[in-house]
């Protein structure tokens, strides 16, 4: 009898053995030591040396943490070593590309346009997004951005139409509605002073504004509703910049650690007011969904009619993260950057009107929202006369390539956006050198809705107002998964005559 209990404790323990074996030496040790090796010796390839278990990870926070303290002239815009001091002394010493490690996974780091042409626009279905820490799935939900296959097919199929131009153009009042009560509030301020001049902090201004466009015109719903939803990401947000850094162990999200329970309550919170989102919209009396991106995934969630259900619940509310997220975050960034550079380059707030779209391109090549993408190869493949393991992640860093002098000309580091004058793909040496949406078919699916937000908001607030950089700005962007101003943004707001 006792034979019989003990077997398939024996046998247990057998398997967490062989786990733990598999796990530590193999995927720990031998792995990344062979991964290494044959980059090194059959295509010269060289990076930082792994550490068990950490990679990079050590290095990378203790030079991030050694460049935070350092401040940037107004008129100076390589923020480059602040936010990836790493990326630039790894390219120093090695060469490019380069490999490195984030904990126990390789990355390739590239910075050849034809190399992410080739992966970016590939249709192949041979990369897909680098899998995301559990932290950054808990803030945006696994929509759209981090489908795959079949899936984002599915989900993209759903969500274009929300986006076509028809659709946009009735999105137009709205957001010039929203915009305006801004520029109203900050001309009301302005007026009761005697020079006509107020300080405001924008950055925090753009945040809300942005979230109350996104709901009023995705969602039908008002940002009263919604900000409980955009606070839990802003906090969760904090919490993966924290984790990002830090090894993630197997099991480790599933302990009751202070952090983990304050993001659980963090998610179950977002979760709460998505769904009361959502509710108020199943309840309507005309049993109507309406026609925005809420009502489309809710009318894709009924059968069609093949009886196959098009989205579930659980994804609807994973695109409300992804769509709240992602459609607020990058265009109030998009807006503060805006307003700096405007505020840093007076003269150009006069020539906005006629060259609107000029500025925001150049904006978005200077202080791009998004800094980093990834993509992870399914199977070895070749690119180029590169070739990559399948499962090694390829990082493509935006903003340096953004300031390639071979590419962009030599005044690639300076504000000038007549570079743009002719469009986007004339603007530079190759036609697909700004990658701020990215490109291929799985470039940003909100890209002219964001364009056409912005632009509407810079009418509005350029109408009777004009900005200057405050005397307490600090230029210093940071890397909080987005590309933010670490202090804010405060401006001098001046009302001009009628």
């Amino acid at each position: 009898m006792d034979s019989i209990v003990l077997l398939p404790l024996v046998a247990l323990l057998v398997v967490a053995i062989s786990w733990l074996w598999n796990y530590t030496v193999v995927r720990l040790i031998w792995r990344p030591h062979c991964i290494a090796k044959e980059f090194r010796e059959k295509q010269g390839i060289h990076g930082p040396a792994y550490k068990f278990l950490g990679g990079n990870n050590g290095e990378i926070g203790s030079l991030k943490k050694e460049a935070d303290g350092q401040v940037l002239d107004l008129r100076d815009h390589n923020y480059l070593p602040r936010i990836a001091p790493h990326f630039l002394k790894w390219r120093a010493q090695y060469g490019e590309p380069f490999l490195f490690w984030y904990g126990p996974k390789p990355r390739i780091c590239i910075f050849d346009y034809e190399l992410a042409r080739q992966i970016l626009s590939s249709k192949s279905g041979h990369f897909l997004k680098n899998d995301a820490p559990p932290t950054l799935v808990a803030l945006m939900g696994k929509g759209l951005i981090l489908v795959e296959g079949t899936d984002w097919v599915r989900h993209r199929r759903v969500i274009n139409p929300a986006f076509n131009m028809d659709k946009l153009k009735m999105m137009i009042r709205t957001m010039m509605g929203c915009a305006q009560s801004l520029a109203k509030e900050l001309e009301d301020v302005a007026s009761k002073n005697k020079n006509r001049v107020t300080e405001v902090e924008l950055n925090q201004k753009f945040r809300g504004l942005t979230a109350d466009i996104i709901a009023h015109t995705a969602f039908g719903s008002s940002y009263q509703l919604g900000k409980e939803a955009f606070q839990a990401q802003h906090d969760l947000t904090e919490i993966t910049m924290a984790t990002l850094l830090q090894v993630q162990l197997p099991g480790l999200n599933y302990l009751p650690t202070e952090r983990n329970k304050r993001k659980w309550k963090l998610e179950k919170n977002l979760r709460n007011t998505l769904m009361q989102i959502i509710r108020s919209r199943l309840s309507s009396k005309d049993g109507e969904y309406g026609n925005d991106l809420l009502g489309l995934m809710l009318g894709a969630c009924a059968s069609d009619e093949q009886g196959e259900v098009s989205l579930s619940m659980d994804e609807i509310i994973d695109e409300c993260k992804t769509f709240f997220f992602a459609g607020h975050e990058t265009t109030s960034l998009l807006l503060t950057w805006t307003v700096f550079l405007l505020s840093v380059y007076p003269e150009w707030q006069e020539r906005l009107r006629n060259e609107m779209t000029m500025v925001l391109l150049e904006t978005l090549r200077l202080y791009n929202p998004a800094l980093f993408i990834q993509r992870k190869p399914i199977a070895d493949i070749t690119v180029g006369s590169l070739t990559i393991p399948g499962g090694v992640a390829v990082y493509i860093p935006v903003p340096i390539m953004h300031r390639d002098k071979k590419i962009w000309g030599d005044d690639a580091d300076e504000f000038n956006p007549l570079r743009f004058r002719d469009g986007a793909a004339r603007a530079a040496e190759i036609p697909h050198a700004l990658l701020s949406f990215s490109i291929g078919p799985r470039s940003c699916i909100g890209q002219s809705f964001a364009m056409l937000e912005a632009k509407a908001v810079m009418v509005a607030m350029l109408r009777r107002l004009s900005f200057g950089v405050s005397p307490g700005y600090v230029h210093a962007p940071v890397d909080l998964i987005t590309l933010k101003p670490k202090f804010g943004l405060p401006v001098i707001v001046r009302l001009l005559d009628t």
